[in-house]
């Protein structure tokens, strides 16, 4: 297996994500590779001893899509930044997974229009994830691809998240609910109650029915669907909580897992190729476990059993 990973995506780029890397190593398969992207001299430097390592191998790119930037023009405009070389890389083959903590609106718009979307998916999603009381955790999608979603598009995320779900996590039937502000079925927006009828109906779904914001951590679903405005929201809510606690130096076990370095960072789903997107002020720790994510998707064969689902 071949990691790609964007050493120049991030708040504290390229040293986080050198440094994560180097710790990812001891971690993945002998057998894997991780493709560092960006600045040669920079990365070198970084690597110091380590740059020997036959499990590394360093890209050299000679532009950088800063966060702020246009994500279209930005990669239209420059084809040698670490972004669109890793595009290029997993379009060819050349790679099995691409990862940044990058310019987000670059890496969905690389997605839709380099990879580009499944067929038969009207809109790719992002997966986010937040602990369950019991153990495990839950599926959240979508946390940010499509702020306005019509109910369709919540059907396929059911459908997308069960794939997932079952793919990565070994849950055989998902339970699947959608995200809403009371559990009655005539609750919540026309477009969220048009998709619950849809859910009701789909056979491809274990779908459970309605669930509440203070249900998120209370294990009564694998997959929680919802708008990316919505899932945006409540994921950022969670990561608050940790954060909260943390600066207090209080630690909780359970809401360690809330926060966005335990996970590393987020799939995006129902496009052709694997592609993960990291927080940007990943840390070491974060780009570490966001290799780790990117091994186990690949692993799991995702991508093909989504697309077989959709054929």
């Amino acid at each position: 297996m071949i990691i790609a990973i964007d050493a120049m995506g991030g708040d504290y780029a390229p040293k986080s994500v050198v440094a994560g890397a180097l710790e990812a190593l001891k971690l993945i398969s002998p057998t894997d590779y991780l493709v560092l992207l960006g600045n040669q001299t920079l990365i070198n430097e970084l690597l110091g001893e380590n740059k020997s390592n036959s499990q590394l191998k360093i890209v050299d790119c000679t532009e950088v899509i800063e966060m702020g930037e246009h994500p279209t023009k930005a990669l239209s405009q420059k084809p040698n930044s670490s972004i669109s070389i890793g595009f290029k890389m997993l379009k060819n083959h050349e790679v099995d997974v691409f990862c940044s903590a990058g310019n987000t609106g670059a890496m969905m718009v690389g997605s839709m229009f380099s990879v580009k979307v499944i067929e038969g998916i009207q809109r790719p999603a992002i997966v986010g994830f937040a602990p369950k009381a019991k153990g495990g955790k839950v599926v959240i999608l979508d946390i940010g691809a499509n702020a306005d979603c019509k109910p369709e598009m919540l059907e396929q995320f059911a459908e997308l998240g069960t794939i997932y779900a079952k793919a990565t996590q070994g849950i055989e039937k998902p339970r699947v609910a959608l995200m809403n502000i009371g559990e009655e079925e005539q609750k919540g927006s026309l477009v969220v109650q048009a998709a619950y009828q849809l859910l009701k109906d789909n056979k491809a779904v274990n779908f459970v029915g309605n669930v509440e914001g203070k249900d998120l951590f209370m294990d009564k679903a694998d997959v929680i669907v919802c708008d990316g405005f919505t899932g945006n929201v409540i994921l950022k809510l969670g990561e608050s909580m940790y954060e909260i606690l943390a600066a207090q130096g209080i630690t909780n076990d359970f809401l360690a897992q809330a926060n966005y370095e335990e996970t590393g960072g987020s799939p995006i789903i129902g496009i052709n190729e694997n592609v993960i997107i990291g927080h940007g002020a990943s840390t070491p720790k974060a780009i570490k476990n966001m290799i780790l994510l990117a091994e186990k998707q690949v692993k799991s064969n995702v991508n093909n059993k989504i697309k077989e689902a959709f054929a």
